[in-house]
């Protein structure tokens, strides 16, 4: 067997691994599973490892053997968001109340990976159902940042991010509905793409706010990255929101991007406490960008200082929408009452967590008579204007560069009894999941917090359906930092 050194293995290189047989699918599996047995118990980004994934790789091995075409990701090893349903499999979105629930049809992007050869590990930790910002909330405990575990990993999809960057799995999937694909994989120095919406379906993804929620890769490089959004892109007659992928490919003069700064993101209001070794790396990419010959010009997003609170009032409009169905009545969680409505009370206070709780009240407040226009409904007018500064700035530039996080990874316990601080990591995530557009999170730099190198993540945003820009800025960067 050919000496993997898992730090430097990408899609691209164990394909030509597997693919010349220097390595079977078989031992890259087995690789990955001692890493997991060695680390997870302390950084807990796996809720469930599945055995049966040596009998699939087994199957591929065979397959190869045979002489067949190898597919995109042959034999590659994959982590999965706990909200992301694999048929036959506990799919708890980490919570009590969905607990023992077992999946009956695979998401349509499990089907896109299974047909592109890839294996499944196990199912990751993260924020239960995806509400949060750091992978506290989960249910089943607290996932741990691999550069130093008194930290969080970032959220929802902290146990994917994990997996990639400890070598657990090459390539994971996670979920972003304002941030949770990218901050996470800032956090833990690792790739995180949020597609365009409607750009990959979400069927089979258990919903938190499905005008906002969208899947997406995360990878060790933007090339993997690119890789797997290939493969799990594309039109689902199970998603209405869900399109035929037509790339939108700039005219570029010169091969040269035109790359914005918006202010609000920098500014006092908008960008208020950024840290300043975080601002360092961030200028850093900006004049990396410069000095390669790329236009870089100040622009304007001039409602982006109301777009947390626009965010935070639809997203927990549409939480209480969406989880009403858990009721104890239909599946998951089920504690006995008096009458039906007790037995509501008493499933839904035992199977849901206080985040998740806190969120379905606020939710159904601004729904409510008398206050759903005063809310919800000036919210959603709110998003259509930051809809509208997206559509007028890519006009200008090609592209948008910005902050990830005002701060690299916090101490786990920091944030959890304060909502609104935690809330304040997503300020400059959210803007992207509101208008819809693609937005890519890629490591330039690390920090140094106690005698500990901390990645920091910066955030590139491009027009609908505009993924291949964003991959090639990110690989420009990514091969200067």
């Amino acid at each position: 067997m050919t000496i993997i050194n898992l730090g430097d293995l990408t899609i691209e290189s164990a394909r030509s691994l597997l693919h010349e047989g220097k390595i079977s699918a078989r031992e890259l599996t087995s690789i990955y599973q001692e890493e997991i047995n060695t680390k997870n118990p302390e950084l807990n980004a796996y809720l469930e490892v599945f055995d049966d994934t040596f009998a699939e790789a087994k199957e591929i091995d065979e397959r190869l053997r045979s002489g067949e075409a190898p597919r995109a990701l042959e034999g590659i090893p994959f982590a999965i968001k706990d909200n992301i349903l694999i048929k036959d499999r506990i799919c708890s979105a980490a919570s009590r109340i969905l607990e023992n629930y077992q999946a009956s049809y695979d998401a349509f992007v499990i089907k896109k990976l299974r047909e592109a050869g890839a294996l499944f590990l196990g199912r990751t930790n993260m924020d239960e159902f995806a509400m949060g910002s750091s992978t506290e909330n989960s249910a089943f405990g607290a996932t741990k940042n691999p550069y130093d575990p008194s930290r969080v990993p970032g959220g929802s999809s902290g146990g994917s991010a994990v997996s990639v960057a400890s070598n657990l799995a090459l390539a994971a999937l996670g979920s972003d509905t304002g941030g949770s694909i990218r901050q996470p994989a800032g956090f833990c120095g690792v790739v995180g793409l949020k597609p365009t919406y409607g750009a990959v379906s979400r069927s089979g993804l258990i919903a938190m706010a499905s005008s906002l929620d969208q899947i997406g890769p995360i990878a060790k490089t933007v090339r993997d990255a690119e890789l797997i959004f290939d493969v799990i892109k594309g039109k689902d007659l199970l998603d209405s929101t869900s399109v035929q992928y037509q790339p939108q490919i700039p005219n570029l003069k010169s091969k040269k991007l035109r790359v914005g700064v918006p202010k609000e993101y920098f500014s006092v209001k908008g960008g208020e406490g950024i840290d300043k070794d975080v601002l360092g790396v961030i200028n850093k990419a900006i004049e990396t960008l410069r000095g390669l010959g790329h236009e870089i010009k100040e622009v304007s997003l001039p409602h982006t200082p109301y777009a947390l609170s626009c965010y935070y009032i639809i997203a927990p409009a549409e939480i209480s929408a969406n989880l009403a169905r858990y009721d104890g009545v239909r599946y998951g969680l089920y504690k006995e009452g008096k009458n039906v409505i007790e037995e509501y009370f008493k499933t839904r206070a035992a199977g849901l967590g206080e985040e998740v709780r806190r969120r379905i009240i606020l939710g159904t407040y601004v729904l409510s008579a008398g206050y759903y226009e005063a809310y919800y409904g000036r919210a959603s007018k709110v998003r259509s204007l930051i809809k509208k500064d997206f559509e007028n700035v890519f006009r200008e530039v090609d592209l948008l560069i910005t902050p990830i996080s005002p701060k690299p990874a916090f101490k786990i316990g920091e944030k959890i009894d304060d909502p609104l601080s935690m809330y304040l990591e997503d300020i400059f995530l959210v803007t992207a999941n509101l208008a819809g557009v693609p937005a890519l999170s890629l490591p330039f730099g690390q920090v140094d917090r106690g005698g500990v190198s901390l990645p920091v993540g910066i955030q590139l945003i491009a027009s609908w359906f505009s993924e291949s820009i964003l991959f090639e800025a990110g690989k420009i960067l990514e091969s200067h930092r």
